[in-house]
């Protein structure tokens, strides 16, 4: 084993970004897909997993801030990019000169696009709150916003691109409730005079289960990372999905110990009777959650799924090795690809109370990044 390999590690696949998304693409069409890298693309890299989500066929790029936006821009990619979640004083004169696209969420957004313009209207998406209740312009503001939006259109101050909104994945009631109230946004859009060319409103779940959800685009979060966006069972695998990121480490040290000896902070763990303990650097602090402590959480060790054992700490955690033949230096995953016998971190998310997109986009900055697969690398770069 390469002594120079990092101790803490995530592998990110772009050949499965890529191969992730021709696959979620197929299933939606015609429908465009926007693949969401916001928050550093889920914790896997925003620039390297934007390129290959365009390279296995995304239309566009979302992103929550205009920071994340400009990253990308200053890595060289020109697609289309939506950002819709933005502090009181955004400066959306740099966004529009640089083609960016804001999501706008009440009159006063509106307003500040349109005064942003230097002579290229800014391009923007008008958002509807149809039940979240989080961003999103008030039913009952709509149809003056719609109104006031066609009015800027006209006067060629901005070009209004989209209408979109956002489900609450509360139930199918819910969802139909939520596509009902987007059907009558859209309604008032229309007789406001504004034809956008992009309806969107559903994310990975609805865009996999509801094709009367798909409109003119889908928005691609966490299927595009290989993981289930569904809560009742279906994984990614039964989606056709294949996980993008592996975490692994390397065994740090090894005891073989006697019966009753108690592991980690609290002893909440005491062996059976004797076992080996290998101690795996990563912890809380490098996006271990700490609520996996005795909670079933197993990683790939020696070939074999073994058990994380007694507190998660902030640098480490002990995994029960039993009677396996274990070094120091050996390779343990802790989350990846279910076909090569590891845990996927959905299943890590459910010993931990939580869902795998915490999970992936917790991981800390400890944890080096590597890639691996052509999809989308810059050929004078290689990343």
């Amino acid at each position: 084993m390469s002594a120079t390999r990092p101790l803490r590690e995530a592998i990110v696949d772009l050949d499965a970004i890529a191969a992730n998304i021709r696959t979620i693409a197929a299933r939606v069409a015609p429908a465009e897909v926007i693949a969401v890298v916001k928050a550093n693309a889920y914790g896997h890299g925003a620039v390297p997993v934007a390129r290959a989500a365009l390279a296995g066929g995304a239309a566009r790029l979302g992103v929550a801030d205009l920071d994340e936006a400009h990253e990308l821009r200053a890595a060289g990619i020109d697609a289309p990019i939506l950002a819709w979640l933005h502090d009181p004083g955004a400066d959306f004169a740099s966004a529009v000169d640089r083609g960016i696209e804001l999501g706008i969420s009440n009159p006063a957004q509106l307003e500040h696009a349109a005064a942003a313009t230097g002579g290229t209207p800014a391009r923007v998406h008008l958002k509807i709150d149809t039940g979240l209740s989080r961003n999103g312009v008030a039913p009952e503001e709509w149809p003056a916003v719609v109104t006031r939006a066609a009015d800027l259109e006209s006067q060629g101050r901005l070009a209004v691109v989209g209408v979109f909104s956002h489900f609450a994945n509360t139930s199918r009631e819910s969802d139909a409730a939520q596509l009902a109230a987007f059907e009558r946004a859209l309604a008032a859009a229309d007789a406001a005079g504004l034809r956008p060319a992009l309806r969107h409103i559903a994310s990975s779940e609805q865009a996999l289960r509801d094709p009367s959800s798909r409109y003119d685009a889908v928005r691609i979060g966490i299927g595009m990372y290989g993981l289930t966006p569904f809560g009742d069972g279906t994984t990614g695998s039964d989606l056709g999905l294949v996980p993008a990121m592996t975490l692994r480490a390397r065994v740090a040290a090894v005891r073989r110990v006697p019966g009753d000896t108690g592991v980690s902070y609290g002893h909440l763990w005491r062996s059976d009777g004797a076992t080996t303990l290998a101690l795996v650097p990563l912890g809380y602090a490098d996006g271990m959650p700490r609520h996996a402590t005795g909670a079933g959480a197993e990683v790939l060790i020696g070939g074999r799924r073994r058990p994380i054992v007694g507190r998660v700490a902030m640098d480490q955690v002990v995994v029960d090795a039993g009677d396996l033949a274990v070094d120091v230096g050996d390779e343990v995953v802790v989350f990846g690809d279910p076909t090569t016998g590891a845990p996927t971190a959905d299943e890590l998310a459910e010993a931990a109370g939580t869902i795998g997109y915490e999970i992936v986009t917790r991981i800390g900055p400890r944890v080096s990044r590597s890639y691996t697969g052509a999809a989308g690398r810059p050929a004078e770069a290689g990343a």
